[in-house]
């Protein structure tokens, strides 16, 4: 199918995992994407086995002058953002009494700062191309509800929850369509890190609290980053257009709102 046939789309942190799903799915869809990670050599890696339609860009998110260089670079050499995908997130865990400044800082300058000013950036860019656009911002059933052991990740998606609420309501005027999704347990690279982490806490076997998550959701195992990529073509297409400010979840069930 070609659904995104013409369209150019800018997705951070897209050299692995589910952003690197969400690039092939795009491409596979007809659109050209942007491959946009700090790290380059890993962008551009990605971009040569996806195809000619990927192209790698450097991008660090918690950099202003990067956001616009990227974004610069970007329009200059595709011709412009149709979709903005804001995946670049970090992962952090530990318990209340053991949190550090300097873990708060640094995920809340990626999963926060980073997602809303970059979206900023890209949303000026729409407004000025004067074709409206598509902003969908990864959330996460962590910013549903507080986790124990996760107080700040859980804290950081919880906003990017409620700025794609208010970036929805504020865009839709210039045609500019913001939504978020917000997955579940997503087995992957970032899934090996925190089984990791749970099994020095707990003292279990690795893999061990990947076979409990899996269980425990109502689908019956642990998401893939495949699983998302319906959900991120779609609210990238005429058919979502009226769909404004919305935190989509794709969970196997684990959230019901």
């Amino acid at each position: 199918m070609t659904r995104l046939a013409g369209k150019t789309a800018l997705i951070t942190g897209a050299a692995r995992g589910i952003g690197r799903a969400f690039a092939e799915a795009y491409v596979r869809e007809g659109a050209t994407v942007a491959i946009a990670d700090i790290h380059v050599a890993a962008a551009e890696t990605t971009a040569a086995e996806i195809g000619p339609q990927a192209h790698a860009f450097a991008l660090d998110v918690t950099d202003q002058a990067s956001i616009d260089a990227c974004i610069a670079a970007v329009e200059a050499q595709l011709g412009g953002i149709d979709i903005l995908i804001n995946n670049a997130a970090l992962f952090e865990a530990a318990p209340i009494v053991e949190i550090t400044r300097a873990s708060y800082d640094k995920l809340f300058a990626v999963n926060v700062a980073g997602t809303l000013f970059t979206m900023q950036a890209v949303a000026k860019s729409m407004i000025a191309r004067g074709k409206g656009g598509k902003i969908i911002n990864m959330a996460s059933q962590a910013g549903r509800r507080g986790e124990a052991l996760v107080a700040v990740y859980c804290a950081t998606k919880a906003a990017v929850i409620s700025m794609t609420q208010s970036a929805g309501l504020d865009l839709i005027k210039h045609g500019i369509n913001v939504n978020a999704i917000a997955p579940g347990v997503v087995d992957g690279e970032h899934w090996d890190g925190v089984d990791a982490f749970f099994a020095r806490l707990e003292g279990l076997q690795p893999g061990e609290k990947k076979k409990q998550v899996g269980a425990a959701v109502p689908f019956g195992r642990m998401g893939t980053a495949a699983d998302l990529t319906g959900m991120a073509i779609f609210l990238a297409t005429p058919e979502a257009d009226y769909i404004v400010a919305q935190t989509y979840n794709v969970d196997g069930g684990n959230w019901m709102s």
